[in-house]
């Protein structure tokens, strides 16, 4: 007796779990690269959703295809969700009621949902080809019909699979999708219904019995008690897929979670981001010198605010205003040179302790690996007002730590600021230079001044090519708080040894 499938069913999932303390959010990435701005906008949307109710936030890692997952990305991941401010209450490294919470750990518990699918005729075994699938979506793509699949195998008999076998052909198992419509009430979209003649029936292993997607993370809903999803619009059309699997594994209704789809995050063409619009990956924007409270703050930006002109806030307006029902459905963009604005912001608002240490670092980076840390304490107010990343630090603040054997003055800083008249310059600011009582800003500057008046100069004209001869570079810090940090001698120094460059 062949298997007659399932009856056609009109599921309406309209009611919306509470939004209190037992709210369970999760985000479940996969990885097998760097985690992206959307997925951590995502993430921290679901993180913020949890916490502004009291609720419990999890962490699962989906990484059953081992062929892409790596050990190096898990980590990585982790770190990164850490790094930007996202903790977790259940997952890797806490545990939690619902452990293991990596799928490669929990194999045995989908390869039973999976049997218990065929068991049921929800689920039947598919021996299509690859090359077969391509052909028949190829033939109904002509014919104008929906490419997906078409339910061949559906109905086969024990002699036609026994064929198939003796051929050496493998299968997968094929979810069987119920003729008939799902509706749903989306917390960002509002109420959706896609008829399933869109929604084909789809693999839920793969032929070695490995999960995939739609089975592990229905079957891991379930058994840790979500009651809101968080995540991005391209799973739209995956939610009639799992509420139908919610349904045959026996998940009831009044339990099934609440989605929330997010915008997609677009780039300056409108076309969704991706790595031609530049870098995508959160690690890069890490280290490029965005702080983690600014990256923060610009993802909540991308779809989201908190209301009002505020666009500069902290985890605190996050966690105590997010409101997911409150999320656009229209594509957010991401404008890279806002966020570099925001970056700056930021910078700004630090300590002047805090910004040095978080200097330090980018120093220590750059090849600076013994850095006067008094020194960057009172150099970092100077900068402060000058970066919108931290990776500027290290050309602004060169001159004041590399050895002095190995400083040098940029050719094209050379050749803007030590032309012609440059020299008077250097020669003047050496001899006043030397003869002042005290090496300050107070006493400097006047000098300088001076030196201008002497020549007929304006201010331009007199600063520049000390601040090449002592910075190397056309850009720097003020230059007269340079001058007094660098010291007098060797701020005198670097001037008479470019004072014979000019002439």
């Amino acid at each position: 007796m062949t298997n007659p499938g399932p009856a056609p069913v009109a599921v309406r999932h309209l009611a919306i779990p509470p939004m209190d303390a037992t709210m369970r959010t999760r985000f479940a990435p996969a990885p097998s690269g760097e985690l992206h701005v959307g997925n951590v906008r995502t993430a921290l949307f679901s993180w913020a959703l949890a916490r502004r109710h009291g609720g419990t936030f999890l962490l699962r890692v989906e990484d059953t295809d081992r062929s892409r997952v790596t050990d190096e990305a898990y980590a990585a991941a982790l770190e990164i969700l850490q790094w930007i401010g996202i903790d977790w209450d259940e997952g890797p490294g806490i545990g939690g009621p619902h452990a293991p919470y990596r799928q490669s750990e929990r194999l045995a518990i989908y390869a039973e949902a999976a049997d218990r699918l065929r068991v049921a005729g929800a689920a039947y075994p598919c021996y299509c080809t690859a090359a077969e699938l391509a052909e028949r979506r190829e033939q109904a793509r002509a014919a104008n019909r929906p490419p997906g699949y078409d339910g061949r195998c559906r109905r086969l008999t024990a002699d036609e699979r026994a064929a198939f076998e003796a051929e050496g052909r493998t299968s997968v198992l094929r979810f069987w999708m119920p003729d008939g419509t799902t509706t749903w009430n989306d917390l960002v979209r509002g109420e959706i219904t896609i008829d399933h003649a869109n929604v084909p029936d789809f693999a839920i292993t793969r032929s070695d019995g490995h999960p995939l997607y739609l089975l592990a993370a229905a079957v891991d809903d379930i058994a840790m008690g979500l009651t809101h999803i968080v995540r991005g619009e391209d799973l739209v059309t995956a939610t009639p897929r799992q509420l139908a699997l919610y349904a045959a594994l026996g998940h009831p209704q009044d339990h099934w979670p609440a989605f929330a789809h997010l915008p997609l995050i677009i780039g300056a063409d409108k076309a969704p981001l991706s790595k031609r619009h530049g870098e995508v990956s959160l690690a890069w924007y890490r280290s490029q010198g965005f702080l983690p409270e600014a990256l923060a703050n610009y993802l909540a930006l991308l779809g989201w605010s908190p209301g009002g002109d505020r666009e500069f806030f902290g985890e605190d307006v996050l966690l105590a205003e997010f409101d997911v029902r409150r999320v656009s459905s229209n594509p957010a963009r991401f404008d890279i040179k806002k966020l570099e604005a925001l970056n700056g912001d930021w910078i700004r608002s630090l300590t002047v302790e805090d910004l040095s240490s978080r200097i330090a670092p980018v120093l220590n980076d750059a090849g600076f690996t013994d850095v006067d840390l008094a020194m960057l304490l009172a150099a970092a107010p100077l900068i402060q007002i000058r970066m919108n990343r931290l990776t500027e630090a290290p050309e602004l603040l060169h001159f004041l730590f590399i050895d002095d054997g190995a400083f040098a003055i940029e050719e094209a800083a050379a050749t803007k600021g030590l032309g012609e008249g440059s020299e008077a310059v250097l020669r003047a600011a050496s001899e006043r230079l030397h003869a002042l009582a005290e090496w300050t800003v107070e006493l400097i500057e006047p000098a300088v001044w001076g030196i201008g008046e002497l020549l007929g100069l304006n201010r331009k004209r007199t600063a520049t090519p000390l601040r090449v001869a002592i910075t190397g570079r056309m850009v720097s810090p003020p230059l007269f708080e340079s001058m007094e940090l660098l010291g007098r001698e060797r701020t005198l120094r670097r001037i008479d040894r470019a004072a014979g460059i000019g002439g």
